[in-house]
């Protein structure tokens, strides 16, 4: 356990939930509702049905996801810059609000690929604020001795839509068509995120601020020029181009690479359900861990897992139990990477600035799980398999967990706070 997690002047753990448990939950309903898995978890059924409807490739379909990812990506610093200066509650709001419409309003793209990636991209411009970029903030500011554990808890918002999109969407898109999938969907953001964060979630009182966010009521941590002339920056940055470009197109193509194998629709769909309870599992008990052990330590065995599955996808004769353990590793994967990026942005550069320090963090994240699924589509439609991209991919997820274990010791932002007082 590092020394630096635990603080003997700290509140007292249970304390911290007692006073945050509403914006935990409110933080999970605008996660599972935002502008993170709605998409990356729909597109994959969209893909057979508008392909047989309208005959675009794989990759002209799922060049909309990139698109979208890019969009966003290119958003995030500034929405992150407005989080800090604004607060998380309108930011979150107004982007709920907004992807809710703007998504809902993909049900009437013209049979032309060209307004189908345009509409895509204006979705990500005004969603990037109802995803993990503004709820991480909020939990930040109210927690420190559990932070893990409550960002996990937050987190798995994504698993819920993860396990449950994926069959509804399918369901309506069976029997209405791949069009009635959106507005159905939009009424997520609309109708269940909005009224609960409205409802619950506000920034921390003078009373609710934990010792180690907060001193002389100002946030502690260092300026977004700081954090960028700093290695430990440049080392996220480059484990999660990395782990971002081999997992963002296993997420959204594992559905076709199982088909492809030569099982049903039925059975694709429960693999994919399977990742999104691993997503859970991998957040939730990534969360644990987080606030016990080291960081780097932690990610090291979940982000090696994924390898593994890499090469048995990439590999003849995939049956159903082996696809459903490569849907566990890289779900499990998957929840520790998010965890990591916003635990780590907040331990090592703190939360004085994180809007900004995590948007440009989420900038490369975005635009390398924005690439990856064209990249995976483009191989498919070229080699006619995911081979050639799923070995590439293993070795990258290893390198990307490897390259976190340069960032050292947690600093301490306490002894800063003569700069501290000077930061909003």
């Amino acid at each position: 356990m590092d020394s630096q997690t635990r603080d003997a002047s700290a509140p007292a753990a249970p304390s911290e939930f007692k006073r945050g448990w509403r914006i935990v939950l409110a933080s999970m309903a605008g996660i599972a509702c935002g502008s993170s898995p709605v998409p990356f978890t729909s597109i994959g059924q969209l893909i057979g049905p508008m392909r047989e409807a309208l005959g675009w490739s794989i990759a002209q379909i799922s060049l909309a996801i990139t698109v979208y990812g890019l969009c966003a990506s290119a958003m995030a610093p500034l929405v992150g810059a407005l989080a800090d200066r604004h607060g998380v509650r309108k930011v979150a709001l107004w982007s709920l609000l907004l992807f809710g419409l703007s998504f809902g309003s993909l049900a009437l793209t013209p049979a032309n690929v060209w307004a189908w990636w345009i509409a895509w991209g204006l979705a990500g411009l005004v969603g990037v604020g109802s995803g993990s970029l503004t709820w991480t903030r909020g939990i930040g500011l109210w927690f420190f001795r559990q932070r893990g554990l409550a960002l996990g808890i937050a987190l798995i918002g994504t698993s819920f839509t993860g396990v449950l999109v994926p069959q509804f969407a399918g369901a309506v898109i069976d029997q209405f068509g791949w069009r009635a999938a959106f507005p159905v969907l939009a009424m997520l953001p609309l109708f269940i995120a909005l009224p609960i964060v409205w409802l619950w979630f506000r920034e921390p009182a003078a009373e609710d601020r934990p010792v180690g966010v907060f001193s002389a009521g100002r946030a502690l941590g260092l300026l977004a020029s700081e954090a960028v002339r700093g290695y430990r920056f440049w080392l996220m940055i480059a484990s999660i181009l990395l782990v971002a470009l081999a997992y963002g197109g296993i997420f959204v193509h594992l559905q076709q690479m199982v088909e492809l194998a030569g099982f049903s629709r039925g059975d694709s769909r429960g693999v994919v359900s399977l990742m999104a309870v691993a997503v859970l599992l991998g957040r939730v008990g990534t969360g644990w861990f987080l606030d016990r052990i080291w960081a780097p330590l932690v990610t090291l065995p979940v982000l090696s897992l994924p390898a593994v599955a890499c090469v048995l996808l990439a590999g003849d004769g995939l049956t159903l139990p082996v696809a459903y353990f490569c849907a566990l590793a890289v779900g499990l994967a998957a929840g520790a990477e998010t965890d990591m990026i916003a635990y780590m942005a907040s331990r090592y550069f703190g939360m004085a600035n994180y809007g900004r320090i995590y948007g440009l963090l989420f900038l490369p994240f975005g635009i390398a799980s924005a690439i990856s699924p064209a990249i995976y589509g483009w191989t498919r439609d070229t080699t006619g398999d995911y081979d050639l991209a799923l070995s590439v991919a293993s070795g990258m997820f290893v390198l990307g967990a490897v390259v976190l274990l340069g960032l050292g010791r947690y600093p301490d932002f306490n002894a800063r706070q003569p700069q501290a007082a000077a930061l909003s």
